[in-house]
């Protein structure tokens, strides 16, 4: 679903049913001034560059909590509503629509309208859509009797969506949504393709169609790529951290990474704004999204003032929320996962792989690109006790495989989590070759009282820590770049590679050429690369 990234949107005519007045807009305005430049997520600007998962896993509820949230929908409870008072039957016009005596009663039945008295003709607007979704969706099947009457029934859904079946009431809800959705968009393409035409019109039906399609195509594309956006921020959220100002999922799709937003970026991101604003409010009706909109008096031009200057005083917390704020929900979460899910792209579950055993878990999250190892880590955790969960996973760690130096890493991560209560499982392996270094470490830094390991363990375990390292951080030029100058290298390479080559690891020629080609010392590196000579020499015997 995601689309071509969106740097220009093209609305900026002064001029027309698409010109915009002046007024307290982010064009106005420096963008740390009214967001913090990417706060919303967590990440300040200059750590973009880490953000290398286009689809992060995200951690939804359970099916059944997600049913109810769909449930609460003001309007799926209304679609479900007339779908049973359809029962037995109900007539309708050639079209599915209610008859004229029945389009007041409906907005009645839904607490639209008083009970008494006229039913006002918004109320009926919102229960005949509410009626037009019951169709859509098949809630309600339009047929036709004996006598050539067009008449209404319950469709065969509504028994196990009124009872909360989960697995039904999803498929109504995404259903639901995908149609709101591409109504939104239909909204939005009209709303584009009328600010680009001139006052003399000119083209012929052919040449409108395909503009109206293109303005469709383009609308369609926004709109997906803020969604995945806020899917991607949201995922990176800390708890309660996942509302996104408007104006900072503008300036996501609008300023190319690293680089500082100008004037001229400044103006797209408000018109991409005002275009995102309706297309999400419409979302918020399906539960998708919660949503605030950019406070309309905002758009009214501001006279006997002067314009609102760079540097003038930052916005608090309430004013810049007048400029629109949005947070995707987990019924959204859901919604946006399986349409990503739709169109080929993985979205993995957090927890996906803490179903199985210690070992299962480990080898799953050092396999996998596309996982958070502390929250994977945190779901395996949960609910297990903790001493038997801490030898599960230390046995798991042990190995000589080509991934086993991160199996350990993540292994003393989960002993972090789990505290002083893994302290006992560590205390049993200080003796194990492969795990006793790091278990030894870990419970000094825990403040138990441990003997120190032998020089060949200490050096061992130097090797397995850097490789792990050496392996999740691929790539990450300058945190390997600290680890190669944070050696105890002393005064004496020479002595100390003498001893690192000779460790039986199979990872020390892959970190003594790290060491060679990355540190800064020239006659470090150059022990380094001898030595890792020597290693590779002696690994083809």
């Amino acid at each position: 679903m995601a689309g071509r990234r969106r740097t220009n949107p093209d609305s900026s005519s002064e001029s027309g049913p698409g010109a915009k007045p002046e007024g307290l807009l982010p064009a106005d305005y420096e963008l740390a001034d009214l967001y913090g430049a990417f706060a919303a997520h967590g990440r300040e600007e200059d750590d973009m560059d880490d953000a290398v998962v286009l689809v992060p896993p995200v951690l939804l509820p359970p099916e059944e909590e997600l049913a109810a949230a769909a449930l609460a929908v003001p309007l799926i409870d209304h679609a479900l509503k007339l779908a049973r008072w359809a029962a037995p039957h109900r007539p309708v016009d050639e079209f599915g629509d209610l008859t004229g005596p029945d389009r007041a009663p409906a907005a009645r039945l839904l607490g639209l309208a008083p009970a008494e008295g006229d039913a006002p003709e918004d109320a009926v607007v919102e229960a005949m859509r509410a009626w037009s979704l019951a169709c859509d969706l098949e809630l309600i099947e339009i047929g036709t009797t004996a006598e050539g009457e067009h008449v209404a029934v319950p469709g065969p859904d509504l028994d196990d969506a009124e009872q909360g079946d989960a697995e039904t009431v999803l498929e109504l809800w995404l259903t639901a949504a995908g149609i709101v959705r591409e109504l939104a968009v239909e909204a939005d393409s009209l709303t584009l393709e009328g600010e680009g035409e001139g006052e003399e019109k000119g083209e012929s039906d052919e040449a409108g169609l395909a503009e109206l399609e293109e303005s469709r195509k383009a609308a369609e594309e926004l709109l997906d790529e803020a969604l995945q956006v806020l899917y991607e921020t949201t995922a990176f959220a800390e708890p309660g951290q996942e509302t996104v100002p408007l104006g900072v999922l503008a300036a996501l799709l609008v300023v190319p990474e690293g680089e500082e937003p100008d004037e001229e970026m400044l103006g797209d991101i408000t018109d991409l704004m005002v275009t995102l604003d309706p297309m999400l409010g419409d979302l918020a009706e399906l539960g998708l999204l919660e949503h605030q909109p950019i406070d309309p008096e905002l758009f009214e031009e501001e006279t006997g003032e002067e314009p609102v200057a760079e540097g003038t005083e930052p916005l608090d917390e309430a004013e810049a929320a007048r400029f629109g704020l949005v947070r995707l929900t987990a019924l959204g979460q859901y919604g946006v996962r399986q349409w990503l899910l739709e169109d080929g792209f993985e979205a993995p579950l957090i927890g996906e792989l803490a179903q199985g055993t210690a070992e299962e878990l480990l080898r799953g999250i050092s396999e996998t690109d596309n996982v958070l190892p502390e929250r994977e880590l945190a779901a395996w955790l949960t609910g297990r006790e903790p001493l038997a969960a801490a030898r599960e996973l230390l046995a798991a760690a042990r190995g000589t495989d080509p991934y086993s130096p991160v199996r350990r890493l993540l292994c003393l991560s989960a002993l972090e989590q789990l505290g002083t209560a893994a302290r006992p499982a560590a205390q049993e392996v200080v003796d194990d070759a492969e795990l006793g270094g790091a278990a030894r470490a870990w419970l000094l830094e825990q403040g138990v009282e441990v003997a120190a390991p032998e020089r060949p363990v200490v050096l061992w375990t130097m090797v397995d820590t850097f490789a792990a390292q050496l392996l999740t951080n691929e790539g990450e030029l300058e945190e390997v770049q600290q680890l190669v100058a944070g050696l105890p290298v002393d005064d004496d390479p020479e002595g100390f590679f003498g001893e690192l080559w000779r460790i039986e690891h199979p990872y020390t020629v892959e970190v003594l050429e790290a060491v060679g080609e990355l540190h800064q010392d020239r006659g470090v590196a150059k022990e380094a690369r001898k030595a890792a000579f020597k290693a590779r020499s002696r690994r083809g015997k």
